[in-house]
């Protein structure tokens, strides 16, 4: 991460690397996954697969309901992010709900050199982070890392933004259509796009928090982060340059958004933790 960079505007606060945006995170959040529980549910059917002691990886993990619901469900879970903010709320999140849990704050290409190699039935990549790895080297790094940290019939899960959609529609401000409340308070949620003309050129996004005080006051939070989209295909192969394949995807190119399931072998967990190889 960058050093902490602050400029303070009457009542808005600008940081940059993600050092704002931890605070104010659950905005960002849909409502459905607000909990932890609401954000292992997220993942559908594939938590049922686990075998009971799993061992779990949550690599972007953001204020962390997800790596807290998995925790609370008896498996042994390891957070991590490259964010020092983040790693404060997932801690806090784990003590809230008196689960045990590490919290590291750890960027994807050093996680091999925090944890053992082999060792995770599932790595968990999700909310649209792997755009901020930088370029292709940046996310073939990363995935290489997530990839070494996986154990023979391991899981690699991934969510991403449909980026094809994301730059058609060019550089923009979108504003949510509603405010959104949390914590009591109401806010506008605002993301401003900054589109390059290539793919492989580091893109910019802006949001903004503008919560409405009780007395009528606005407070913004704000964070301009850089962005490196990819194309669906890239990815996929990406993945296989890593060693993984593609074992499930919902991708859907009018779809704002999809999640991916990759592996070294096709097959799904048993409860006793075996695998059973599936016929494709």
């Amino acid at each position: 991460m960058d050093d902490k960079m602050e400029a303070r505007l009457g009542d808005e606060v600008i940081v940059a690397g993600y050092q704002a945006l931890p605070d104010v995170y659950e905005w960002l959040i849909p409502d459905a996954k607000l909990t932890p529980e609401g954000s292992v549910a997220a993942l559908g059917d594939l938590v049922q697969s686990l075998p009971s002691n799993a061992r779990v990886l949550d690599c972007s993990s953001g204020t962390g309901q997800l790596a807290v619901g998995l925790a609370r469900l008896g498996l042994d879970v390891v957070a991590t992010d490259a964010s020092a903010g983040m790693v404060r709320r997932t801690q806090e999140l784990a003590d809230e709900h008196s689960v045990p849990l590490q919290a590291l704050r750890v960027p994807w290409d050093d996680l091999p050199d925090y944890l053992d190699p082999s060792t995770f039935d599932l790595v968990i990549c999700v909310g649209n982070s792997l755009c901020h790895a930088q370029g292709r080297s940046g996310r073939l790094a990363a995935l290489a890392a997530m990839s070494r940290l996986l154990s023979p019939w391991g899981r690699l899960v991934l969510t991403s933004r449909t980026w094809e959609l994301v730059r058609a529609g060019g550089t923009r401000i979108d504003v949510r259509d509603r405010l959104v409340g949390r914590r009591g308070h109401d806010a506008v949620v605002i993301y401003s796009w900054q589109i390059e003309d290539l793919w492989e050129q580091e893109h910019h996004l802006e949001i903004a928090v503008a919560q409405v005080e009780p007395d009528g006051t606005v407070l913004t939070s704000s964070e301009r982060l850089s962005f490196w989209p990819y194309r669906y295909e890239e990815l996929v192969a990406e993945l296989q340059s890593v060693g993984l394949g593609i074992v499930e995807s919902t991708f859907d190119p009018d779809g704002e958004g999809y999640m991916v399931v990759a592996g070294t072998h096709s097959g799904r967990f048993l409860a006793s933790g075996q695998v059973e190889a599936e016929c494709r």
